[in-house]
């Protein structure tokens, strides 16, 4: 059913004051996931450059246990990275609501779904009163 001319009206106002709004742009960017994949690369190339660091610290000083443990470091967090641009370029990462969410496939039986998974549906299925 198509709106009326006073509804569209009230729809195009909202949408302007919207539009105009920094907080709401705020909101809608905290809520993109390409968003916080950034963040996560981000933190990752820090943790990275600290591991490195460490390294170089631990041969400087020649202290072998603290080389090994900024080496470690650094493989953690180029995993972390490596996982992290995967899970951005996944074709089923979405926004719903302002939470992301991943959509899960169906189809695959066999796999129970993780614990938040579970917690995650709840969530979204509580009533509207208990936000």
């Amino acid at each position: 059913m198509p709106l009326s001319e006073h509804e569209q009206r009230l729809f195009e106002q909202i949408e302007r004051s919207l539009a105009e709004d920094p907080k709401f742009a705020s909101a809608v960017r905290a809520s993109d996931p390409r968003f916080h994949a950034r963040r996560r690369l981000l933190v990752a190339a820090g943790v990275i450059i600290a591991g490195l660091a460490l390294l170089v610290y631990g041969a400087v000083i020649n202290l072998p246990p603290l080389a090994v443990a900024g080496f470690i470091v650094m493989l953690a967090s180029a995993a972390y990275a490596v996982q992290s641009q995967r899970k951005a370029q996944s074709p089923d990462l979405h926004v719903v609501g302002g939470t992301t969410s991943r959509r899960r496939p169906r189809g695959r039986s066999g796999r129970r779904p993780s614990i938040l998974d579970r917690m995650e549906d709840r969530w979204r299925q509580r009533p509207e009163g208990h936000r």
